[in-house]
C-alpha cells in the first residue's frame, strides 16, 4: 500500500508478508551468488529482523551484511515518548501509544495537532530544531499514501510488536550496523540499544542527536556509516577470498 504498490485486503499485512516481501525482492534482484549489503529505516529495520527470523536459512546467502536504522524489534507501545507518564500507570501509557499509532496511521490529513497534521508528525518523526523542510517532505510522503494501506500496518505494528516478545534476531548472523537517535520519540534509544545486545554480529551501535528519521535529519552521518560498512564488508570478502 505504500508507493506504486496496490492496497491489498487486510488479511495481506502481517510481519510474515512483511517478510517474505524481503525476501522476493532479494531473490529478483540478485544475480547467482551476489549478496546484498541490506539498510533499513523504521518499519525497513523491521522488514529485515522479521525476515531473519523467518528466513534465517537464507540470511547468510542472500545478504553480506544489514544496518538497522531508529527501528525495534518488539515493545513497541511501551516504549514510545509522546508524553512522560510516571512507571505506576504503564497501562495508560500502553493504551494511550496503542490508540496514537492506530489513529495516525489512518489519520486523513487535518490541520491543527491532531494525528495526521504536519504538527503531529514533526512532534513525532522530528527532532528540535530540524530543516522544516523535512517536515513538510515527510507529511507529502504520508498524504501520497493511501489512509487503507496506512491503517492497515499500524494495525500490525499494534498487534504483533506491541504487547508480544522481540523478534527473534539469533538469525541475524552477518555483521550489524545498529543506529538510534537520542530524542527518538516514537523509537526512542532503548529500542536500539536493546537490538544491539541481541545481535549476534554487531558491528556498531551509533546514537546520532536528533529524531526517528536519522536518514533525512543527519543524512551525511548515517551515510557515512552505510559507506564504512560496505567498505569494510568488501575488505572482508577480498580477505576471504
Amino acid at each position: 500500500g505504500h508507493g506504486r504498490s496496490g492496497v491489498p485486503g487486510g488479511s495481506a499485512y502481517s510481519l510474515d508478508h512483511l517478510a517474505a516481501d524481503l525476501d522476493a525482492v532479494l531473490a529478483a534482484v540478485l544475480r547467482r551468488g551476489e549478496r546484498a549489503v541490506v539498510a533499513g529505516h523504521s518499519m525497513g529495520g523491521i522488514a529485515i529482523s522479521a525476515w531473519s527470523d523467518r528466513f534465517r536459512h537464507r540470511v547468510e546467502q542472500r545478504v553480506d551484511a544489514v544496518a538497522l536504522i531508529n527501528t525495534t524489534t518488539g515493545d513497541l507501545l511501551d516504549k514510545i515518548q509522546l508524553l512522560p507518564v510516571p512507571g505506576m500507570f504503564r497501562s495508560t501509557r500502553v493504551a494511550a501509544a496503542r490508540t496514537m499509532i492506530r489513529s495516525l496511521g489512518g489519520a486523513p490529513l487535518v490541520q491543527g495537532t491532531q494525528p495526521g497534521s504536519r504538527l503531529f508528525l514533526e512532534l513525532m518523526a522530528v527532532g528540535a530544531g530540524a530543516d522544516p523542510t523535512i517536515t513538510r517532505f515527510l507529511h507529502e510522503l504520508f498524504a501520497a499514501t493511501p489512509a487503507a494501506g496506512r491503517g492497515a500496518w499500524a494495525r500490525v505494528l499494534v498487534d504483533e510488536m506491541g504487547p508480544r516478545a522481540h523478534i527473534d534476531l539469533s538469525g541475524l548472523t552477518v555483521p550489524t550496523l545498529v543506529i538510534g537517535s537520542t530524542n527518538d520519540r516514537l523509537l526512542p534509544m532503548s529500542q536500539a540499544r536493546k537490538i544491539a545486545e541481541a545481535a549476534p554480529n554487531l558491528v556498531e551501535l551509533v546514537e546520532m542527536p536528533g529524531g526517528h528519521c536519522a536518514i533525512l535529519e543527519h543524512p551525511g552521518d548515517v551515510n557515512g556509516h552505510l559507506r564504512e560498512l560496505v567498505r569494510a564488508t568488501a575488505l572482508a570478502q577480498r580477505i576471504s577470498s
